[in-house]
């Protein structure tokens, strides 16, 4: 039921409000007694949060209403508001069609493996205690987040005077970066700042492909840097004053190197590239590598020489200030980075890049390719990490050989410092995918 960043699926199909009610039903049931519940601006997230609510309520919970407002919002009032847990109703990057339910523990973590399957298992049984008639719980409403939000980034980032930010909302609900970087000092320009959960201006998700018009804005004019979020206000990721892209692995490796000092170690997911390592390298930190998903690279956060934790999805951590990926509060540190150095270009540009080779192949039984795909890896390299799929640490290079959670594909992700050698790993491991796949359709069923 649940996902790496909790439930996620087309509305009406795999997202109901009878799923909604379910949750909410087995949150209260659970114990979790005092809830916030806030949602992203799809108009479905309207339904689904009365149903959740009505859930908690109907076995005796309390709930606390924040309306709409970025994740990372929400994830900070479950302490803010001494709440046992928070929900948020949105589907992230993904398209209007979709939405989904994300729970979020006091510490601003979301639910860890075994909460979740404490939630699903009692919405797979239904099983729940249902409150008598005079022992439903209360829905109240709160409307203070959003600037107690822009009070704790305020807080914690350095005055940003005379820098200039053009922040793309994407119709989102991150409206929280804009007026945190106003009250810092910054000048402030909007790009799809109004509220749609149609998403007109762009897609939700963003990315080089469907930045365009920020790119555009920001290198047409003297703005010092631009930044962009996906739905729901978790994702941040950034363009540079000539209107570049700055690439996601490159910006993880900027916030890593300016969180870390010697010894310190930053949380990154497997797919991570070999600019994060040298760029800790240089300044006597490292990696330690998770799995794919915030989630997970949040749970190894709480590790206590680990100082950030990021992933190149655009969600970047700050475990001292909160285990939720922040996106208006990462908006704020990089303008506070490019002031500093007085160009977001030249930080990016001083970072060492490698050529990465990328491919996924269909297969017939994900499960049986990937069984293959191991014992083959391990009768040949001494360097594996099973991690999350197949991941092969050559010294100058690494591939990673992972199956998709969504499609019938196995991914390839290859990188090494030079052209001549990502080739070779990345023809290397594609050819054991394809190998594996042909004795996969040849093996007999269990």
């Amino acid at each position: 039921m649940f996902g790496t960043s909790g439930i996620r699926g087309a509305v009406g199909d795999e997202v109901t409000a009878e799923l909604a009610l379910s949750v909410g039903r087995a949150l209260a049931t659970e114990g979790y007694e005092r809830v916030i519940v806030g949602r992203d601006v799809r108009e479905s997230g309207t339904v689904l949060v009365d149903a959740l609510t009505a859930g908690v309520r109907e076995c005796g919970g309390d709930v606390v209403d924040v309306g709409v407002a970025p994740t990372p919002t929400v994830a900070r009032g479950v302490d803010w508001l001494e709440a046992d847990a928070g929900v948020v109703i949105t589907a992230s990057h993904n398209p209007a069609t979709d939405n989904g339910i994300k729970l979020w523990s006091p510490s601003g973590q979301a639910f860890d493996t075994e909460r979740r399957e404490t939630i699903a298992s009692r919405v797979e049984t239904d099983r729940y205690d249902l409150a008598a008639w005079d022992g439903l719980g209360s829905r109240s409403r709160d409307d203070g987040l959003l600037e107690r939000h822009v009070e704790a980034i305020a807080d914690r980032v350095d005055d940003l005077d005379g820098v200039d930010v053009v922040v793309d909302v994407g119709n989102g609900a991150g409206s929280v970066t804009a007026d945190a970087l106003l009250e810092l000092g910054a000048s402030v320009r909007t790009l799809n700042a109004q509220q749609d959960g149609r998403f007109p201006g762009r897609p939700s998700e963003p990315n080089e492909e469907t930045l365009g018009d920020l790119q555009e804005l920001v290198g047409a004019t003297d703005a010092d840097l631009g930044v962009a979020h996906d739905g729901d206000g978790d994702r941040m990721v950034a363009v540079d004053e000539r209107g570049r892209f700055v690439p996601k692995d490159l910006l993880l490796a900027l916030f890593a190197r300016e969180a870390v000092g010697t010894g310190d170690r930053v949380a990154a997911p497997v797919d991570t590239s070999l600019a994060v390592d040298d760029a800790l390298a240089d300044v006597g930190a490292s990696v330690t590598r998770t799995a794919v998903g915030d989630v997970y690279v949040a749970e190894r956060a709480t590790e206590p020489d680990v100082v950030f934790g990021g992933e190149p999805s655009g969600a970047w951590i700050w475990p001292d200030e909160t285990l939720s990926p922040d996106g208006p509060l990462a908006a704020a540190k990089l303008a506070a980075m490019a002031a500093d150095e007085g160009s977001l270009a030249n930080l990016v540009d001083d970072l060492e890049t490698y050529p990465i080779r990328r491919t996924s192949i269909e297969v017939d039984d994900k499960e049986r390719v990937m069984e293959t795909v191991e014992s083959t890896v391990r009768e040949r390299y001494d360097e594996i990490d099973a991690l999350d799929g197949v991941r092969i640490d050559h010294g100058d290079g690494w591939t990673l050989v992972r199956p998709s959670g969504t499609e019938p594909v196995v991914r390839i992700t290859a990188e090494a410092r030079d052209d001549e050698r990502v080739e070779a790993l990345f023809e290397d491991a594609r050819k054991i995918v394809l190998e594996a796949n042909e004795e996969s359709d040849v093996a007999p069923a269990e």
